[in-house]
């Protein structure tokens, strides 16, 4: 089975996300979108919104799960039995970055990185961006997948 982590914060998921998750099924039999616990990173929403705003998203397809973890992205690769991780990338800083971390991650576990490149029409969009529009009170459905609501009440 060719099984995958998609780590990443998702604070929030995206339509750029998602688009990552839907090309990586076309070759991957299993996703498993790994919501990362950094403590030193302030997000917007608790984890345990964002585990149930993506796992409401993707509850008719049995071939996508979502977790969260507080450890490094490879020892969960191993604790899951997943082969590979998928990360998408938008500009050459977050390639450099991605090989970086892919390369570190191969020596460690023999664990490969597939990097996906974003869709041009996608390239703008990115969590932080999204999440001060948010923060500052404008309407950000565009950038949310088909299906995704944000419910004012289980913000932090």
């Amino acid at each position: 089975m060719k099984r995958a982590i998609f780590p990443g914060t998702f604070d929030p998921f995206t339509i750029g996300h998602y688009s990552i998750v839907e090309r990586s099924l076309t070759f991957m039999d299993e996703v498993i979108i790994g919501i990362g616990i950094n403590e030193n990173k302030n997000t917007y929403f608790p984890v345990e919104q964002r585990e149930r705003m993506i796992g409401e998203l993707y509850r008719d397809e049995p071939r996508v799960r979502v977790v969260s973890y507080d450890n490094l992205t490879v020892d969960l690769a191993q604790q899951l039995d997943a082969r590979f991780i998928v990360r998408g990338i938008r500009t050459v800083k977050d390639f450099e970055y991605e090989e970086t971390i892919a390369d570190i991650n191969r020596k460690l576990t023999g664990i490969e990185t597939i990097l996906l490149f974003t869709e041009p029409e996608l390239t703008c969009v990115s969590s932080t961006i999204v999440r001060e529009l948010l923060q500052f009170g404008k309407d950000i459905s565009m950038f949310l997948p088909e299906g995704m609501e944000i419910p004012p009440a289980d913000r932090k």
